[in-house]
């Protein structure tokens, strides 16, 4: 799932797409916000559709060496099927959960643009891990999981040929990349193919609670920037207001915004996610500074009882 980190950085990115346009209206923006956060989902659908688009590749490609005229064209393997027999790629490239989702948000992408595939798949069978395991006796289940998640952690997820076409294909999947693939790896690693339904669950990336979350969250700082923007006022001796960045400012009012209207997110919560928010996307010195004035904010909340938060240890 996404994390709700990244969802505060859609947020963020429409809040700052509001304050720099008056043409642009909270309702557009939040358009806007919903299509990012399905552009995350497609992305994530992508990832997963690579294996297909490189197993059955592999598949031509075994068949080619099989009627070879010249042995030095043919496998020299014992067992040349291993590879687009390894049960965890099957499970991927053959669930049917998988298949609806790609034809739902219709993911061709790699069959219209094979040579990634082709660049990919050359790259890895030349490579020691991919030989290492197609001379195994009798690879375990545990060593066939192990090198599909060797396959996308060191040659599909790091290509820069994947991520230079995936960056044209649509703007917002640079900053989604590292998100998805991190995630896909996860999945992965604790993916249990016995199971029936091993891929329920696995054709969206968010879940309906951080879509309202999000949703939440830039109807709530949208509708109340002005006087969340006033709460900064005086809080800041070193700092002129409009000596303050765009950036920082839209952070601080975020950061401000749930701190007094969202009673279920923890403060310390909330001062940990826009500190590194910050690091990403503004200085190192904006990260401390938005920190430092979120600390002083929540303690005069508490102080003067202004910041309501439901459940044990939240205050």
């Amino acid at each position: 799932m996404l994390t709700r980190r990244h969802i505060r950085i859609k947020v963020f990115q429409s809040l700052y797409a509001l304050t720099k346009t008056d043409e642009s209206t909270i309702e557009q923006q939040q358009k806007a916000l919903k299509q990012s956060i399905d552009q995350s989902t497609v992305l994530y659908l992508l990832q997963l559709n690579f294996f297909y688009a490189l197993r059955q590749w592999a598949i031509r490609e075994t068949e080619a060496r099989k009627k070879a005229y010249l042995d030095s064209s043919k496998s020299i393997f014992v067992d040349p099927e291993r590879f687009i027999e390894n049960p965890y790629l099957m499970a991927i490239t053959e669930s049917e959960t998988l298949r609806e989702a790609w034809k739902k948000y219709k993911i061709n992408h790699w069959y219209l643009n094979e040579k990634y595939v082709v660049k990919v798949y050359k790259v890895y069978v030349s490579s020691t891990s991919f030989k290492t395991y197609m001379e195994l006796d009798k690879p375990t289940l545990k060593e066939h999981q192990s090198q599909l998640l060797t396959l996308f952690h060191d040659f599909i997820a790091p290509n820069d040929d994947l991520y230079s076409f995936i960056e044209d294909e649509m703007l917002s999947w640079a900053d989604d990349f590292p998100v998805v693939n991190t995630f896909i790896l996860k999945q992965l690693s604790m993916l249990d193919i016995k199971k029936n339904n091993a891929f329920d669950g696995w054709s969206s990336l968010v879940n309906e609670e951080d879509r309202k979350f999000a949703t939440a969250l830039l109807s709530k700082i949208s509708l109340n920037f002005d006087s969340y923007a006033k709460e900064i006022e005086g809080k800041t001796p070193n700092w002129d207001q409009d000596r303050i960045t765009d950036v920082d400012r839209i952070l601080l009012i975020m950061g401000i915004g749930e701190l007094l209207d969202f009673e279920s997110i923890p403060p310390k919560v909330t001062l940990n996610e826009y500190l590194e928010i910050a690091k990403e996307y503004s200085t190192p010195k904006s990260s401390m500074f938005i920190n430092g004035i979120l600390d002083q904010l929540s303690k005069e909340f508490i102080a003067e009882k202004r910041m309501k938060k439901a459940g044990r240890g939240l205050l």
